[in-house]
């Protein structure tokens, strides 16, 4: 018991953090990070690599269903820490921790909890998708030009396109083929010999719950499957609350629609609005880690801590360091060229402002030399002034590849307040 015990409180040393931000409460999370940090724990990515799934603000109907889905993901042991404001983080995770080593508990907990998550009969496939991994909305889903009742053109009354009435039984030789032997009769064709495209008999059309791709018509005329994947809620350095369904051709986003969840606000009120340089460093560290520089995104975390808690010594030093960083970083350049470009024409189109101007790693160059202006002491920006509202998102990502979406998204303004529930449709 001994050896066990010690073994657990070695564990909990490297405990692995799923966070869940309640839209409005990034004040909440942030402070979550910084405790995660200053503790030694991880953040995990997905339920399965998580010990404690810690909820950041009071979820409202929509987002409970998800954390709730999300929760039955975790394997054993787990905890679920529910923190309602910045000040009841170090309390959460204690008791989280504690909770880690209480073996009946968890004991408890594996007796109870179903084998399986369930997945309800109603679910909305196409819905906000949890981890995003939710896949493809069955409602939707097109099957093109496959009907099921005529079979998509594949005329099975006459066998399948080959017409037996223009082919004469009687003067072809079937070379000892005895028609009589193969009874037409019990071979039904409506029912398709057992395999029942009504039901999809036995072919199961979504296999373990996930559709297959649907038919949709191509620029060049051609049929192309169609994927509809959903982006959000819940995605590491993804904006919270925000729900992405991407309609995908090959790996290009034809059609995108976006929602909030609860219509960001559901949940409660969160902190209020953020100072826009705190915010522009977390979009910031968020960019630079999707693009792979842990590094850069670890000193854009510092600096955003240093602005958050007013230490402006430290903020300034953070910020200098990272903007050598970003500046000098040839991964960074060769990951961001390109990535959404946006000329004069594109702002006036979608009524962005002058920053926005350039790909993914001009806007980052911007947004860092915005943050290193305030550090510096320049008058402090409203953080709605520049801000891209989440209705253009949409007709942002329709046309770029699903691998880039993530950092187009990242590399906007995007405003932290969304306030509806239907945000746009590209």
């Amino acid at each position: 018991m001994g050896l066990s015990g010690a073994l657990a409180r070695l564990a909990v040393r490297a405990t692995r953090v799923l966070v869940v931000e309640v839209p409005g409460h990034w004040a909440t999370r942030m402070e979550v990070e910084h405790q995660l940090l200053r503790r030694g724990w991880r953040p995990a990515w997905t339920p399965a690599d998580a010990d404690v799934l810690a909820v950041c603000g009071v979820p409202g109907p929509e987002l409970s269903e998800l954390v709730d889905r999300l929760w039955e993901q975790m394997p054993g042991p787990r905890v679920r820490a529910d923190i309602t404001s910045p000040g009841t983080v170090g309390s959460a995770l204690d008791a989280a921790a504690a909770l880690l080593l209480d073996t009946p508990h968890h004991r408890t907990d594996a007796q109870e909890r179903a084998q399986e998550p369930e997945i309800p009969e109603d679910a909305d496939h196409g819905g906000h998708g949890g981890m995003g991994h939710g896949g493809m909305d069955h409602g939707e889903m097109d099957h093109g030009e496959m009907d099921h009742g005529g079979h998509g053109g594949m005329d099975h009354s006459g066998h399948g396109g080959m017409d037996h009435g223009g082919m004469d039984h009687g003067e072809m030789d079937h070379g000892g083929m005895d028609h009589g032997g193969m009874d037409h009769g019990e071979m039904d064709h409506g029912g398709h010999g057992g395999m029942d495209h009504s039901g999809h008999g036995g072919m199961d059309m979504a296999p373990g719950g996930i559709a297959l791709a649907g038919g949709g018509e191509d620029r060049d005329g051609l049929e192309m499957d169609v994927l509809h994947l959903p982006l959000g809620p819940v995605l590491p350095f993804w904006p919270a609350g925000l729900v992405l369904r991407c309609s995908l051709q090959g790996d290009v986003v034809v059609e995108a629609e976006a929602s909030v969840v609860d219509g960001a606000g559901a949940g409660g009120p969160g902190p209020g609005p953020a100072p826009a340089a705190v915010v522009w460093c977390d979009q910031v560290m968020a960019l630079l880690a999707l693009a792979g520089a842990e590094d850069a995104a670890s000193g854009a975390r510092r600096a955003r801590d240093a602005l958050l808690c007013g230490d402006e010594d430290a903020a300034r030093d953070a910020v200098e360091r990272l903007d050598r960083t970003v500046r000098r970083s040839w991964l960074l350049r060769s990951s961001l060229r390109g990535v959404l470009l946006l000329d004069r024409a594109g702002l006036e189109r979608h009524g962005l402002p002058e920053h926005c101007r350039g790909d993914a790693h001009d806007r980052l160059l911007s947004r860092v030399e915005r943050i290193r202006a305030e550090a510096g002491g320049a008058e402090p920006t409203p953080v709605e002034d520049a801000a891209v509202p989440w209705a253009v998102v949409p007709d942002l990502v329709t046309g770029l590849e699903l691998a880039s979406v993530r950092l187009a998204v990242a590399s906007l303004d995007l405003d932290p307040h969304p306030a509806v529930q239907a945000v746009g449709h590209g």
